[in-house]
């Protein structure tokens, strides 16, 4: 008999549950809350109120893993929106032009994908979930994890034997401390600041709006010694919208209500803000301020055999880019991989596991890493120095660039794709530039162009602005 434990039962440990329960005799879910009753937010997770969207290479991963899962958040009210073709978005050069590309997103409140995938990944009840139950340490030593020490629901410490040991707790994971207690060297990590901080709100739509809504991204524009400023706006299900505040250190979007809407009135785009000042809020504004991106490189340490570490406790990105979900699905499903090519859990399958799993959070890592460090650059070169203005010749240059991968769909799709962890090739496509910058640029579109991309968002406005003239 073969038994797997998973620590922690969010997104990361349910979807690696339903992979264990195909290659284990038995899987236990330690978990520390309660689940809620239906899609509600989770009470330990710290950003369940906060926007969540599932990219095109987690949704794959995630209906690889679990056919039918994508289908059934749409039926319950979840959003696709293709990218660029059914956003709105405004880069540091500009806006994109409406196009069509294989890239997309999927929106809906963190409570529903939870409760969907959870449904569907513990259907067959081959999975048992220990709730209200706190993991205390690993046993074993440097070479075998053989089990966990766990409390349940206040009760005495007792011991859970176990083939493999996997690690889903998510960034607070206390996996270095606990390797550590058996003898295992310290496990390397680094972090790499981003100054981010957001604010978050739910809002009902206004009537017939709702559904036709493009996700909206107000990207922070250039602005030497400034912070940098953005906002987000997703459907989700029930008629509802999520936006998200954004800034910098000394530019922290306020949590008050006049301060909320001042703040989102003062970026570069009123677009966000005349959508608010139209819906109706749905309970607080909720802060959150633990952007760091932090990566523990477990693979490179001694693993004993018999453990494993998953999603956000081992690779946590800036949320800002909206790739923990996916990485987590990417990373399950790899798990499988490895389970199936080296005959399910044994001695075989321990060496190369954590590397394995590692690799997948790594194009995500990458990513996050370089623009968060472009960001904090700005105003600034990277020695710390004020940036050189550019002359006029370079100025050009820019422009025409912004123009090449603002409204070329070839160029659009290989960056969306990347983005959206469809593809791990994010080398420029220089042909395809070049031919662009070569012909007569297409100008970049002014605000009320872009906006009139969306025909049903542009009469709304209209409308809206038309009531308002006396």
């Amino acid at each position: 008999m073969s038994r797997a434990v998973v620590l922690g039962g969010g997104f990361a440990g349910v979807l690696a549950s339903a992979v264990l329960a195909r290659h284990a005799d038995e899987v236990v879910v330690v978990e520390g809350d309660r689940y809620p009753s239906g899609p509600r937010p989770r009470r330990g997770l710290p950003q369940s109120h906060h926007s969540h969207v599932l990219v095109a290479g987690g949704a794959r991963a995630l209906e690889t893993l679990l056919p039918g899962t994508v289908g059934a958040l749409l039926a319950h009210g979840a959003h696709l929106r293709g990218l660029p073709g059914d956003a709105l978005i405004l880069t540091a050069d500009g806006w994109f032009r409406r196009m069509r590309t294989d890239a997309h997103l999927i929106s809906c409140t963190r409570g529903l994908l939870d409760e969907v995938v959870r449904r569907r990944a513990l259907a067959s009840g081959t999975v048992a979930v220990w709730e209200d139950t706190r993991a205390l340490g690993l046993l074993g030593d440097a070479a075998r994890v053989g089990g966990v020490s766990v409390s349940r629901r206040g009760a005495p410490p007792e011991t859970v034997r176990a083939d493999l040991v996997v690690d889903a707790t998510g960034r607070r994971s206390a996996s270095p401390r606990w390797l550590a207690e058996i003898g295992v060297r310290d496990v390397e990590e680094t972090t790499v600041a981003t100054g981010l901080a957001y604010a978050t709100r739910l809002y009902r739509a206004p009537a017939g709006l709702a559904a036709a809504t493009p996700a909206i991204m107000l990207h922070p524009g250039p602005g030497p010694g400034r912070p940098a400023r953005g906002a987000t706006l997703f459907p989700v299900e029930d008629g509802r919208w999520v936006v998200t505040l954004t800034g910098t250190r000394g530019g922290e979007p306020p949590t008050d209500e006049r301060g909320f809407a001042a703040f989102a009135r003062a970026l570069r785009d009123p677009l966000v803000a005349d959508l608010m000042a139209e819906a109706t809020p749905l309970g607080l504004i909720r802060p959150y301020r633990d952007t760091v991106n932090r990566r523990r490189f477990f693979e490179r340490a001694r693993l004993p055999a018999g453990f494993a570490v998953i999603g956000d406790a081992a690779v946590a990105v800036n949320p800002v880019h909206s790739h923990g979900m996916s990485v987590a699905a990417r990373c399950a499903l790899r798990l499988d991989e490895e389970l199936t090519r080296h005959g399910g859990i044994g001695p075989a399958l321990f060496p190369g596991l954590q590397s394995a799993l590692a690799a997948e959070a790594e194009q995500s890592w990458r990513m996050a890493v370089e623009a968060d460090g472009e960001q904090a650059d700005i105003g600034t070169g990277r020695d710390g120095a004020p940036r050189r203005e550019p002359n006029a010749f370079e100025r050009e240059i820019r422009t025409r660039l912004a123009q090449a991968k603002l409204s070329s769909p070839r160029i659009a799709a290989g960056l969306f794709a990347a983005q959206t962890l469809l593809s791990d090739d994010t080398a420029t496509d220089r042909p395809e530039i070049a031919r662009v910058l070569s012909g007569r640029p297409e100008p970049l579109l002014t605000s009320e162009e872009a906006i009139g991309q969306y025909p049903g968002l542009a009469a709304w406005l209209r409308s809206r602005l038309t009531a308002a003239t006396p």
